[in-house]
């Protein structure tokens, strides 16, 4: 990751899960303990949980023990298109499913999202109901269907989310949608997830090595740069570093990591 991001400067680093098998999310999560301790990186760890686990809230105390453990999540893709679709069916209106995400709150973790627009409606609905458990919407929103309806569904739905003060959004994945970037269309969705949530709930995410689908890191992150140019330098300090250093806990001074790497 550090080679790929060579010609930029990464001072902090998330790690999210990355589909492993539900008995296997603490073995991934001790082995990035045992890499952050030889390397300092990850600083934060996104851990894998399936939230309607019958033995979730062992899984959740055993990964609270892990220091580096902020949140955790659960792939919930849910479409229509059954080609489209990461599970068998909806599980984010399952009562079980439900339960487990309000049992995040006990372990003080946050909950990365990773569903489709369609779900939105009821995501927003089970979010509000647990301000104390921050989420963060992963790959902008994924809204992969790009005709008219997919475009207002997409938006009504982020505009429903955006209303809530604990939810953030990470911008990524973006390849999903547009291929090959750069696409106009993709600039324009990124300022829009600005103009909605603000500099202070939004993240620009890497999603390295899974991006790499759709280009180099330079090429992607070159794309984002482009895109948020058209705000000022604080705001971009927060969209590509200091909201997630609030949002993940990682408790980094920015100012000096970027003086520093100013000076390397």
């Amino acid at each position: 990751y550090l080679e790929e991001a060579r010609n930029w400067n990464p001072v902090g680093m998330v790690h999210v899960e990355a589909g492993a098998a539900s008995e296997q999310a603490l073995d991934e999560t001790n082995w990035l303990e045992a890499v952050a301790t030889a390397s300092n990186f990850p600083v934060g760890i996104v851990a894998h949980a399936a939230l309607d686990a019958p033995d979730l809230e062992a899984q959740l105390l055993a990964q609270s023990c892990r220091t580096r453990v902020r949140g955790v999540r659960h792939i919930v893709n849910w479409h229509a298109n059954p080609n489209r679709s990461y599970t068998s069916r909806d599980l984010t209106a399952d009562a079980a499913w439900q339960r487990g995400f309000a049992m995040l709150g006990d372990f003080g973790f946050s909950f990365d999202c990773q569903a489709y627009p369609s779900q939105f409606p009821v995501l927003a609905e089970l979010f509000a109901k647990h301000p104390d458990i921050p989420v963060a919407i992963n790959h902008a929103g994924m809204g992969v269907d790009i005709d008219d309806k997919g475009r207002e569904q997409w938006r009504v739905g982020m505009q429903m989310i955006a209303a809530l003060d604990h939810v953030a959004v990470k911008i990524s994945g973006l390849g999903f949608v547009w291929k090959p970037l750069p696409h106009l269309e993709a600039r324009e969705r990124v300022q829009e997830i600005v103009e909605m949530f603000g500099p202070d709930r939004t993240m620009v995410a890497s999603n390295f090595p899974t991006d790499r689908l759709f280009g180099s890191f330079d090429d992607i992150m070159d794309e984002l740069d482009l895109a948020l140019s058209i705000f000022d330098y604080a705001d971009r300090q927060k969209l590509f570093a200091g909201t997630a250093n609030i949002f993940y806990r990682l408790g980094i001074d920015i100012d000096a990591a970027i003086q520093q790497g100013e000076n390397s």
